[in-house]
């Protein structure tokens, strides 16, 4: 199941059926099935204060994804931050809705096993998320 759910902002516009079917087709082209998933939408602060408190960063970032995965099921809980989608969407030259749509696929593709840390891995995430994108 996935569930959509909100701390401190409004939800963002999207058709939340269409969104979690797409999720679906994503995760199967990886081969893993989807469990529980919970959307927080929240605001930088919020993101802020669960980087500090869960690992240790002090910074803002768009996603934190945390992994509950169990064999070729993938199940987590996907704070983002709405404030740093919007700010992100305008340095990268995207619609906020294209952004948004990025990084709710992103944490799915970090269940999935796709890491974006490491050499060369930011670029195999790009591709990742563009070909999914494309599924949308």
């Amino acid at each position: 199941m996935i569930s959509y759910q909100t701390e401190g902002v409004k939800m963002p516009v999207i058709k939340r059926r269409a969104v979690s079917a797409w999720v679906k087709a994503v995760a199967a082209t990886y081969g893993k099935k989807v469990g529980e998933i919970a959307y927080i939408f929240c605001d930088d602060e919020k993101i802020l204060e669960v980087n500090r408190e869960y690992l240790q960063h002090d910074y803002y970032t768009d996603i934190i994804t945390f992994d509950y995965c169990e064999g070729d099921t993938i199940s987590g809980d996907l704070f983002i931050s709405l404030d740093t989608v919007k700010s992100n969407s305008e340095l990268v030259g995207a619609t906020y809705e294209q952004e948004l749509f990025r990084v709710i696929i992103h944490g799915i593709l970090h269940l999935c096993g796709i890491n974006d840390k490491g050499p060369g891995e930011r670029e195999i995430m790009e591709a990742c998320e563009n070909k999914a994108l494309a599924m949308l």
